[in-house]
């Protein structure tokens, strides 16, 4: 049947859909926005210990620095070949704010003690000013 989703009729689809999507549009607070992209590779035999690493020192030393204006951080990894590929998201208010954190060079990654040793290969920061 056309309009339907393993026998979910479209309208209830679009209600449900409706109900419970977030908006498309993000708040006014994130209009501006400055994203922080960077990428970072590790052996996959070192990846879990990176992982962790983000999760429970790197993104929290951040967030205590109180540095006014950085709004969080997200974190994503794939597996590719014999590589994990890790992507960092950092959140930012202005590039004001970027370099008071990255410093004069908002491009170099702001890489912790300890970890270069796991990392196989890593780029540039990024910078993008969030739209949506």
């Amino acid at each position: 049947m056309i309009g339907s989703c393993s026998n979910f009729p479209l309208d209830q689809a679009r209600n449900r859909i409706t109900k419970t999507a977030r908006p498309a549009v993000r708040p006014a607070s994130w209009r501006h926005m400055i994203a922080r992209i960077w990428h970072g590779w590790t052996k996959l035999a070192d990846a879990k210990t990176y992982e962790n690493m983000l999760r429970d020192e790197i993104f929290p030393s951040i967030a205590a620095r109180n540095i006014k204006g950085y709004r969080g951080a997200d974190l994503f990894i794939r597996e590719h070949d014999d590589e994990m590929e890790f992507v960092t998201l950092l959140r930012f208010d202005s590039m004001d704010v970027v370099k008071e954190f990255a410093g004069s060079d908002e491009t170099k990654p702001v890489i912790f003690p300890g970890v270069e040793k796991l990392l196989t290969r890593m780029e540039p920061a990024w910078h993008y000013l969030v739209a949506i």
